[in-house]
């Protein structure tokens, strides 16, 4: 017999399984306009915002078929038992209601936005992501591909959203960080669970730790490179700005101690959940705040 949830309780859950935590990746959109040196102007803020609210609704709507689709392991496993559809306070054909209406507005918001390249890059991450649930989630190495392009296409959006183009650098930057997150998540994962994990994530079981640790040294280490080469084409002096951009070369120090720490978590089994890992380490928060200020000045003097 279903229990009854009363309205209240049933509308917490469904926030909840919009997992609003995790609308920070969404931030991502900025980057684009931010390296541009434009995120300053009325317009560009108006256009990112809204690109930002696209992808909530996007990645929301993934969530949902996700958890709808995995709501029986979701059960086996530790911590995912508490989501609101595991546990039963949202139904699967509400959850998965609500998937299709979340990833229709985020195409219609993307279109409404005024540019078609942003409505293509959401179809694109949706797209992806269906097919994440419905099986490539399965592949080892092409899911980690998979979850990566995520990442990749926010920070795409925010150019595809006004039009900027996206220099090689930039897109390998946030190609190898991508991977790198993704991989640590995984990592952690099998550290966590051990014997058994392919009960609650069926990949798991094709990976080892020394496979994962080699892949996030690939990508930890082509990320930092990629983004050194960045920063220091950047501060090639252009019409006497070198000391503006001096400080742009300096956020490579933030960058990579940032990344050491990142990875010192994921030694220790804590980079399960990446936007986690910010919310709660001081460490990486004060790095963070280090490397806007000095990007800031870097970019904008």
């Amino acid at each position: 017999m279903r229990r009854s949830i009363p309205i209240p309780t049933r509308l917490s859950a469904t926030l909840e399984a919009l997992r609003p935590r995790q609308w920070v990746k969404n931030v991502l959109v900025a980057a684009a306009p931010a390296a541009a040196g434009v995120l300053h102007e009325p317009e560009t803020l108006r256009v990112t915002a809204w690109t930002f609210v696209a992808f909530c609704f996007a990645s929301s709507a993934i969530y949902l078929l996700n958890d709808a689709r995995d709501a029986a392991a979701d059960r086996r496993h530790p911590t995912k038992c508490h989501r609101p559809i595991a546990r039963g306070d949202v139904p699967v054909p509400m959850a998965l209601a609500l998937a299709a209406a979340f990833g229709l507005g985020a195409v219609a918001l993307g279109w409404s936005a005024g540019t078609g390249a942003l409505a293509i890059v959401l179809v694109s991450y949706l797209t992806i992501n269906v097919a994440y649930c419905f099986g490539v989630k399965r592949i080892a190495v092409i899911e980690l591909g998979a979850v990566a392009s995520g990442f990749i296409l926010r920070a795409a959006a925010g150019g595809a959203a006004l039009h900027l183009p996206l220099s090689k650098w930039f897109l390998a930057v946030v190609s190898f960080s991508a991977l790198f997150v993704v991989t640590g998540k995984r990592m952690s994962e099998l550290q966590q669970m051990g014997e058994g994990n392919d009960q609650t994530r069926a990949v798991l079981a094709s990976y080892t730790q020394s496979f994962l640790q080699s892949v996030l040294t690939l990508s930890a280490g082509v990320a930092v490179t990629t983004y050194c080469l960045w920063t220091f084409d950047k501060g090639i002096p252009h019409a006497g700005h070198l000391p503006r951009y001096v400080f742009l070369e300096l956020t490579t120090v933030p960058v990579v101690l940032g990344v050491l720490r990142v990875l010192q978590a994921m030694d220790a089994g804590e980079g399960g959940s990446p936007e986690d890992l910010v919310y709660r380490d001081r460490t990486l928060q004060i790095l963070g705040l280090l490397f806007v200020a000095l990007f800031a000045v870097g970019v904008y003097g």
